[in-house]
């Protein structure tokens, strides 16, 4: 497979986690050969920056590169895993970054030299990621696919971990409740404060050192408000205040009680 420095790679996807990676891959020092995704134009704005070429056609990406890695929407990874792992044959290695789907994707195929490589982060096309500080989860289907799998890991991050599809699938629904269901959170915030022509930046101060915390306490003890001091008057009068907004109250009602036990 020669040397990880030396790999040449084609990357299927051109949303958030595959612009984030290929840039990753490209300040490694991997060659990053091709960029397919399923529009030209998609295609076009992650590769053209670097200097890489594209396609949208699955049936003219390249197939002597030494990695593919697919990073697509869960539901349309079974379809390109199957076109790229017919095209491709049994001696590259066979990659995805989806947190929720096994290596069983691959195997369905007929892949011989595959695995995962899972990012956890929350990733936006406008803002960098320093992936050397993203936790990256491998698994792969043989010893040489994992030690190639995690030899990449290793290039593009300083934090790489083993887990296999029911870890993953742990992580994953911890990262929706540590990452999609606080932003939730906040834009409820954001709704309430708008109704009183408060800017939500007034929150910001409160939300960084809230994040801040947990890095050197655990989540219960860097848990504050009236729920867990069990102060039944405080929170009776904002369920009275959310009294027409149903949702919000219900939400409200369960976290508290979630808290308190």
């Amino acid at each position: 497979m020669g040397e990880v420095a030396s790999q040449r790679v084609v990357v299927l996807g051109a949303g958030r986690v595959a612009t984030h990676l290929v840039a990753a891959l490209v300040r490694a020092g991997h060659n990053v050969a091709q960029v397919w995704s399923r529009t030209e134009a998609s295609a076009r704005r992650l590769a053209e920056p670097w200097g890489i070429s594209y396609t949208d056609d699955l049936d003219t990406v390249i197939a002597d590169a030494d990695v593919y890695i697919v990073c697509v929407a869960d539901s349309a990874l079974p379809l390109v895993a199957e076109k790229i792992a017919q095209r491709v044959g049994e001696t590259p290695l066979l990659l995805h970054t989806a947190g929720s789907v096994d290596m069983g994707v691959w195997h369905q195929q007929g892949a011989k030299h595959y695995g995962i490589l899972y990012p956890l982060q929350t990733f936006s096309m406008e803002r960098p990621v320093d992936m050397h500080e993203v936790s990256l989860f491998v698994e792969a289907s043989d010893a040489d696919a994992l030690a190639q799998t995690e030899a990449m890991a290793h290039s593009l991050s300083d934090r790489v971990y083993r887990a296999d599809t029911e870890v993953r699938a742990r992580l994953h629904i911890a990262a929706v409740f540590a990452c999609n269901f606080a932003n939730a959170m906040y834009r409820a915030a954001h709704d309430l404060l708008s109704e009183a022509a408060i800017p939500f930046e007034v929150l910001l101060p409160l939300i960084d050192e809230t994040a801040s915390k947990v890095h050197v306490l655990s989540p219960v003890e860097a848990q504050t408000g009236p729920a867990v001091r069990r102060d039944g008057n405080v929170m009776q009068r904002h369920m009275e205040a959310l009294a027409e907004n149903h949702d919000l109250r219900q939400i409200y009602e369960q976290i508290s009680k979630y808290i308190m036990q």
